[in-house]
């Protein structure tokens, strides 16, 4: 059953060539079911692998709803978000990965929660990924929680519905991986409602991740960067007070 509601879907992907059809054509049938108005727009971040040609043949498909945007090199993913971002058409905006780990349908369930939240955040049920990084991401949330006081289950859960003023609020600053975390910090730190909902997760069938443990540290700066940001902003406007 349709709401009335518009709907932009991005994407980014990187070596994902083996992947995106399946992805893109998902969004298309659940939106075509569920919005009013809608797009899928993938960002194709560097790839090399011909995810890009792939891509550009689903625009010749479906050139009513479907974009293509490329970095000619690797950027990074919060790089490739925020470019999907900046060119969004609709009141709602939603990503995710383009690794088919998750249930596309699923994003039906979280339209009623946009009525109550200013975003809807997944957590990932019965995770399908390895010991050593179901236990890293334990950790992460934890200091994530320690750090900003964000009561998310799991911040990097890359399922996650706006309305469009909550991006236009906010400023989005990294490239990488942190750009979910920066985006639930400011999001909370804005006053901004944040609702959440458990979502399937399957293992990745094609294609290989691009996480990897060498990123921690660099992760690790970045986010006590932010958290030092964040409190002399919280101090600069207390003392104007």
């Amino acid at each position: 059953m349709k709401n009335n509601m518009n709907i932009s879907i991005v994407i980014p992907a990187y070596n994902e060539k083996e992947n995106i059809e399946e992805v893109i054509s998902n969004s298309i049938e659940v939106l075509s079911a569920i919005a009013n108005k809608y797009e899928v727009i993938l960002v194709d971040d560097g790839s090399v692998d011909g995810t890009y040609e792939v891509a550009e043949d689903l625009v010749q498909r479906n050139p009513d709803c479907v974009r293509v945007l490329r970095h000619n090199t690797n950027q990074g993913y919060g790089a490739a978000l925020k470019t999907g971002f900046s060119v969004v058409r609709y009141e709602y905006i939603f990503y995710t990965d383009a690794d088919n780990q998750f249930d596309m349908f699923e994003l039906k369930d979280f339209l009623p929660m946009m009525k109550r939240y200013d975003l809807a955040v997944g957590y990932r049920v019965k995770r399908k990924d390895s010991p050593v990084r179901i236990f890293l991401s334990w950790g992460y949330n934890w200091l994530v929680f320690f750090l900003f006081q964000i009561k998310v289950r799991d911040v990097d859960c890359a399922f996650k519905l706006f309305h469009r003023y909550v991006l236009e609020s906010i400023t989005i600053e990294c490239n990488d991986f942190f750009v979910d975390t920066e985006i639930i910090a400011k999001a909370g730190k804005a006053g901004f409602r944040i609702g959440e909902r458990g979502v399937c997760h399957f293992p990745r069938k094609r294609g290989k991740t691009t996480v990897r443990l060498s990123h921690i540290p660099e992760t690790l700066k970045t986010v006590f960067k932010m958290r030092k940001r964040l409190n002399m902003e919280r101090k600069t406007k207390n003392s104007k007070e």
